[in-house]
């Protein structure tokens, strides 16, 4: 099943999408928040697509498509989850998992036109698994259990200026992570039951041009392990989204330039759509 927000910025209405059509779900919902995942909303939309009883949601396909989610609570990010990557990165692949923090207003839709933070010079591009948790996760016993604690998956792009993370980071990344929109989102959740999220084919492209294309397969911690990880740690609130490290083929890896104004960035990852935006100045 895939959940959506369509509309424009701060009153997006939620959706189902079918193949047929989008659906309504605004006599169910407000919103796809944390309170709609936390009393089991899924399960609602799934009893009620499967009675007939939701309206299409007219000009649907006109309609600006926001993030999937609306804003969480955290967005919680892995680092150098992916051993390629993590050599472009001149690392040795983590041990433990690499964690790092966004701001929440870092999400924004799959389509948005993106800022370049001032001051700029290495905004760079990096393709996700994003997952979203739909029951709250505190010391998840193992991670076989871990599916238990999630809504769905998304594609995101989790931008990164190079220089504010790495060069005047204080030893901390987020400098680099945190400008406004820095985390496109969707265009869809999808359910669980309806992508092998184990191995998904990631790619991305600047300009048409090939970047990254490679697969949730490779990576060094997989999705169950890293709620599981994270659980030990932190409570994961329904409603909040875990970005799961991004593959090879970034800017970083001194192969490709950086973003500029202009520049478009287009993301995809299999059976969770794709996303296209605009780099635009600051």
């Amino acid at each position: 099943m895939k959940l959506a927000r369509l509309g424009p910025p701060g009153a997006e209405r939620p959706a189902v999408v079918t193949p047929g059509a989008s659906y309504d779900l605004s006599g169910l919902t407000a919103d796809l928040d944390g309170a709609f995942f936390e009393r089991g909303g899924i399960e609602e939309v799934r009893r009620a697509l499967a009675a007939n009883d939701l309206p299409t949601l007219p000009d649907a396909a006109s309609l600006r498509t926001g993030p999937p989610i609306a804003r969480p609570s955290a967005v919680v990010c892995i680092g150098l989850n992916y051993a390629a990557h993590a050599a472009e990165s001149g690392a040795s692949p983590p041990e433990q998992p690499v964690i790092f923090l966004k701001t929440p207003n870092t999400v924004g839709g799959p389509d948005d036109s993106v800022a370049i933070p001032r001051g700029s010079t290495k905004t760079d591009w990096e393709v996700e698994l994003g997952v979203v948790i739909g029951r709250r996760a505190s010391y998840v016993e193992s991670p076989d259990r871990s599916m238990d604690h999630v809504a769905g998956f998304v594609v995101a792009d989790d931008l990164s200026e190079r220089d504010f993370q790495l060069t005047v980071s204080g030893g901390q990344w987020s400098k680099g992570k945190c400008a406004p929109g820095f985390s496109p989102t969707g265009p869809w959740l999808v359910t669980p039951e309806d992508v092998d999220h184990r191995a998904l084919r990631l790619r991305s492209w600047v300009n048409g041009q090939p970047r990254q294309d490679s697969t949730t397969a490779d990576m060094i911690f997989d999705v169950e392990f890293i709620v599981w990880h994270l659980s030990q740690f932190m409570a994961l609130e329904p409603g909040d989204l875990v970005l799961t490290g991004t593959p090879e083929g970034v800017a970083l890896s001194g192969r490709f330039p950086y973003l500029r104004a202009g520049d478009v960035v287009e993301l995809e990852i299999d059976g969770l759509g794709r996303q296209r935006h605009e780099m635009v100045t600051g």
